[in-house]
Parts: structure tokens; sequence; C-alpha cells
């Protein structure tokens, strides 16, 4: 018997067949294969716009799932369609799970495996992050090529533990993680869509644990280790989605530039100012607050959500 500590959870006790035994016993036959997977950022659920005949049902009756307890993410599955005609059956992540939240990894990335035994085949990931790159404007998309995420490489990985079957890999390549060509498909969804040369952009994903937001000296350092925006999720679902198999995009809507001054307020020229009798010139600090990333995720909504619904749609026509 596998021996883990507090922060894991032995993958062969997860309960698969129960949480698929409810859902079936929930949703009609037409609703119980979706072809793709969605995971609605913060302040991102009005993706659920995009799907009709939607059936929710909350985490709270599944079993296996947490409840999601931040702000501006609901704790439910949604099935329905997207598209036209018949449509594309698709299950939606009506809020995410967080580590910092207390939940363990293995119950943060367990809805990305329960949708896998469903019979997506490809995921899209969405979420709200902060601009390390100057150059990309708060309100852009990011289409995310690669990540950096500290936690990983210091022990805390949802893949630690025991394999989850005997044909899942031990060690995990991570190379092509972020789908080519789902990528591919994001942008020319913005171009069907004509969304500009400038609303959508790539960059790298640095995951932080959070929930604290980076001080500008670690904002500075993920800057120059190559990260382009930073979060406090999407990481650990991306590698439980590329370890089921799963085609994996993540769009990052910029909600905020992080904190970096070229410069740090001198309290000690403050005082040297004040002793003189000079006058004493205060820096402005800035501030970023979840308010903020609320504010900025609902004014693109509608972005966002004809961008995943026109992807979805791609995705059915380039498989069909």
């Amino acid at each position: 018997m596998a021996v883990l500590d507090a922060d894991h959870t032995d993958p062969l006790s997860l309960p698969f067949e129960a949480t698929l035994a409810k859902l079936a016993s929930l949703l009609p036959e037409r609703l119980r294969r979706p072809q793709v997977g969605i995971v609605c950022g913060s302040g991102l659920n009005t993706l659920a716009a995009a799907i009709r005949d939607k059936i929710e049902v909350p985490y709270a009756e599944l079993p296996g799932f947490g409840s999601s307890t931040v702000p501006g993410h609901k704790s439910s599955f949604a099935f329905g369609l997207i598209g036209p005609g018949e449509g594309v059956p698709v299950v939606a992540m009506l809020g995410r799970l967080h580590p910092y939240e207390g939940h363990k990894l293995a119950t943060v990335v367990y809805p990305i495996r329960v949708m896998a035994r469903l019979g997506i085949k490809n995921l899209i990931i969405t979420n709200a992050a902060g601009a390390l790159n100057p150059n990309i404007a708060v309100g852009t998309i990011v289409v995310i090529q690669d990540h950096l995420a500290l936690p990983n490489l210091t022990g805390m990985n949802p893949l630690l533990g025991p394999p989850i079957g005997p044909n899942y890999p031990r060690f995990l390549p991570l190379s092509s993680a972020y789908s080519a060509s789902l990528r591919r498909l994001a942008f020319l969804a913005a171009h069907k869509l004509k969304l500009g040369l400038d609303a959508l952009a790539e960059g790298v994903y640095a995951w932080v644990s959070g929930p604290t937001y980076e001080t500008p000296a670690e904002g500075r350092m993920l800057r120059n280790a190559g990260a382009d925006v930073v979060g406090m999720s999407t990481v650990p679902e991306v590698l439980a989605g590329k370890e089921e198999g799963l085609e994996v995009v993540v769009l990052s809507l910029v909600t905020n530039k992080v904190v970096i001054p070229d410069k740090y307020r001198s309290i000690k020229e403050e005082v040297e100012a004040e002793l003189a009798g000079k006058p004493v010139v205060r820096q402005e600090e800035e501030v970023v607050s979840h308010e903020e990333v609320l504010l900025i995720g609902k004014q693109k909504a509608e972005v966002m959500k004809g961008l995943v619904e026109k992807i979805v749609e791609l995705i059915a026509s380039e498989s069909g």
C-alpha cells in the first residue's frame, strides 16, 4: 500500500465509478459523452452562456469533488451543447479548485480526470492572469505556449505519488503540453471573429501557489526567468490533462499589470529630505486587487465567450 503525506491522495482510491454513475443518473443520454471540456477562470463563468440545453450539476453532489470558495467562481459542472445545428456536446467547470483554498492537488485535478473519463479529447482552460511582460496590455488574451511552475519544481506537483494506473507514464514529458493544433485554432477563431491583431498574444505562464500577489522582487524574478503572465491556477490541470492524453489549450485573460516598479520608494531618501527641510516627494505605491481582476473579466467576458465558442466549432469541423 502506498504511503502518502497529508497533501497527497492515493490515486487508486479516487471514486471515479461513483462519480460517473452519479452523472449518468442526472444527465440525458445526448449529454453524457462530451467532446470538449472547458475550465472557466475568475470572472469568466459567463462562458456558460454559450452553452444551450444546459444542465448544471453542483460539485457538492459529486463524489470526490471539492467546492470552489473564490469570489467569481461558481461550484458546478455545466453540460450542454455549443455551436450551430446539433451542436457539440461539452462540459464546463463553472469554478475551478485551487491548492490555496486548502484542497489537495488530487482534488484540484479530479474534475479534469473525470472529464477525460466522460470522453473529452480536447480541453480549453481559461484563467485570469497578471502581465509580467510590459508589452502585453490589460485585456489581451494570451495563448499559452509554455509554463514556468515553481511549485512543480519544489515538491507541489499533482503527479507526485503512485501512477494513477498501469498505462500512465511515470515520467511525463511536458515539452508539448500546450497543443499546437489547438493554439492554431485559437488564432483562426480570433481571425474569424475579427478581433484584431492585438486581441491575442502568445506567451509563457508562470504558476505560483498564491493566495498572495507577487512582491515586486518576485515579479521581477519571474519576468527575468522568461514568464509573460502569472497566475495561481491552471498548471495542475494542464498536467492532469496531458497525463490523461488530452489536447490542451490555455487562454489567459490579462486582468492587471504585475506591480514591478523601476525604482523602489526610498524611505531613507525621504527621511534625509525631511531632516534637511526639503520637500518630501513620496512615490505612489500601486496595489492589485481581486476586484480589479473580476472587473476586467466582466468587461472581456463576451470576447472570451465568443472565442471559446468558435474554437469548439472549429474543433468539431476539423475532427468531423
